[in-house]
């Protein structure tokens, strides 16, 4: 049974951070080009990163470059979004995609709310 399990979400003030896991059950990320999406209250879902399956190297949208970080650990399928200096518009709540497209298979999580506000 494919599962894909986010943890790690809250409510913070603004310049706190957070930290969100992402575990892949029934599949192997390490296997799947992993991302983070979010989706803020009456906004469209919107890409935030997304790493590559051949080096491991991440991309950012330009609004949270150099304030988030995702990383993987194979050993522990699991994903991770490090999250510093939030702002009030990082508000939303953030999925875990998994997405291997030779296979076809795309995976979604239930989501996991973060709030930023004072």
């Amino acid at each position: 049974q494919v599962q894909i399990i986010e943890s790690g979400g809250g409510l913070v003030q603004p310049g706190d951070s957070l930290k969100l896991s992402c575990v892949g059950y029934g599949f192997r990320p390490k296997n799947f080009t992993m991302a983070w999406y979010r989706q803020a209250p009456g906004k469209e879902r919107e890409l935030v990163a997304r790493m590559r399956l051949a080096d491991n190297s991440a991309n950012y949208t330009d609004s949270v470059a150099g304030r988030f970080t995702m990383s993987r650990d194979n050993g522990k399928n699991t994903v991770y979004l490090q999250m510093n200096s939030l702002k009030p518009e990082d508000t939303a709540v953030y999925y875990c995609n998994a997405e291997n497209t030779r296979l076809g298979h795309v995976y979604w999580g239930q989501g996991t709310q973060v709030a930023v506000h004072s």
